[in-house]
Order: structure tokens, then sequence, then C-alpha cells
């Protein structure tokens, strides 16, 4: 678990596992320590990509890879 240094809520960290592999990688925000959450993103071609992104509004990346394909989250 972690605790969120701008709201104060415990939150749990999200764990990014690979389907084909097995190996995980746990995802925080650098600016609050926030788990960050799944979420998908529409680009201008209509092509839809994962992404992973604060709760807290600090930002957004590419959800992490591995074994050449998006990891899978679970919270």
């Amino acid at each position: 678990m972690t605790m969120c240094v701008t709201c104060g809520s415990v939150r749990h960290m999200a764990l990014y596992t690979c389907a084909k592999c097995g190996m995980s990688v746990n995802t925080t925000c650098g600016a609050c320590d926030a788990a960050l959450v799944d979420a998908t993103l529409t680009k201008d071609d209509g092509t839809i990509v994962e992404i992973s992104e604060c709760p807290n509004g600090h930002g957004k990346i590419k959800s992490p890879l591995c074994c050449g394909a998006d990891m899978s989250c679970s919270v």
C-alpha cells in the first residue's frame, strides 16, 4: 500500500503483469506516489492506446510493455 501525499488517502499499488512470461512491476506517480491506474486514450486516427495515469492529475504514460505486448494491471 502507499499513501497519497496530496490527499492522504491510502491506495493499493498498481501491479502490472506480463501474461506471457509472468514478470510484474509496480507503478506509482513520481509527484505524489499514488498508484497509477489503467485507462485508454483514443488517438486522432481512432486507434486506442492503453495508458496508465495518475489519479491526482499529474499526468499519464504509455502502459508498460513486456514480451512485445502491453502488461495488464490488477490493483
